[in-house]
């Protein structure tokens, strides 16, 4: 199969578009699509500040390279999680994550859960109340915690994070599942910012996971390829295999089914409703975030845990 702006041999087929592209074009085309995604749906402009969380996965280091190519200011930051569950995971990670960095002279925040808070993902999730051995809970909560604490307190406009149609597809089914209103609502490609809450953006929601990694692979772009070992079993894993049997019956399931979400919400055609009685936000006495609950927020309430677990 040939490339459909040239002669060249194609290195990729999207069935779903009927489009086929060979690797220069390619490189061409994914950023020309990510523009116009960030266009459409309003996600920032040029003269704001970019925050791009990276994980030294595929997606997240691929939105770096595309912002930078299209002139962003895109910095990016790192959480250390101190996951390694014998593969050194996280180290591995950040290895690549700096590498990428150093290599096209971008600017990195690294910031290490465990030098900062003095326990690391997995330590937090063993004797937290939160984690009850589920470090997926734990480091969701760490993770957004971290990522607007530096966003809000270097100037950032925006924050980015690498999810793919994959990822958005997967989250909206097992919300769908269970019927959970108040995430319907709040799931899309841009999630608007509070006093206190920046602003954050899903430039790669309209990419497949096969096209993202076709992407870094045709770009050179070294990342880690293992999963993070605490995903093995996850529900999101379920969803996804779900879905991908969809797609595979049905080019474009995943997409139909994400952008028709969209549509429907964008038209106020959601059979959903925001929970009553919405809880006022507050400053955490401690670290400042805003948080309905009483004093201190989860994230503070945790490591006050950690802290003294008697």
């Amino acid at each position: 199969m040939n490339c459909r702006r040239c002669d060249q041999k194609a290195v990729i087929h999207m069935r779903q578009h009927k489009l086929a592209l060979c690797a220069e074009h390619y490189l061409e085309w994914i950023p020309e699509q990510t523009e116009r995604f960030i266009k459409k749906y309003g996600m920032f402009t040029r003269d704001e500040k970019i925050l791009v969380a990276v994980s030294g996965g595929k997606d997240s280091l691929s939105l770096w390279d595309i912002l930078a190519r299209l002139g962003y200011q895109a910095d990016g930051l790192y959480l250390g999680l101190g996951i390694d569950a014998g593969i050194s995971y996280s180290h591995e990670s950040q290895r690549l994550t700096e590498k990428f960095a150093s290599e096209h002279n971008l600017k990195l925040h690294v910031v290490d859960i465990e030098k900062e808070y003095g326990k690391s993902i997995p330590v937090l999730a063993d004797i937290s109340y939160r984690g009850h051995g589920r470090p997926c809970a734990v480091c969701g909560l760490a993770k957004r915690h971290e990522m607007n604490r530096i966003a809000r307190d270097f100037g950032y406009d925006v924050l980015a994070t690498g999810h793919n149609l994959d990822d958005e597809a997967a989250v909206l089914f097992g919300n769908t599942l269970k019927w959970v209103g108040d995430y319907i609502l709040r799931q899309g490609p841009v999630l608007p910012g509070t006093d206190g809450l920046a602003r954050k953006v899903k430039p790669l929601c309209r990419f497949y996971e096969r096209e993202m990694t076709a992407y870094a692979i045709a770009r050179g772009i070294e990342y880690i390829y293992e999963e993070c070992p605490f995903a093995d079993g996850s529900q999101s894993i379920f969803h996804k295999e779900a879905l991908n049997q969809l797609e595979t019956a049905r080019p474009g399931t995943k997409l139909i089914f994400y952008l028709s979400f969209l549509e429907a919400k964008n038209n106020g055609n959601l059979f959903v409703e925001k929970s009553a009685g919405q809880s006022q936000l507050h400053p955490c006495l401690k670290c400042g975030q805003p948080t309905s609950a009483p004093g201190l927020c989860s994230f503070c309430r945790m490591i006050e845990k950690a802290e003294n677990p008697t």
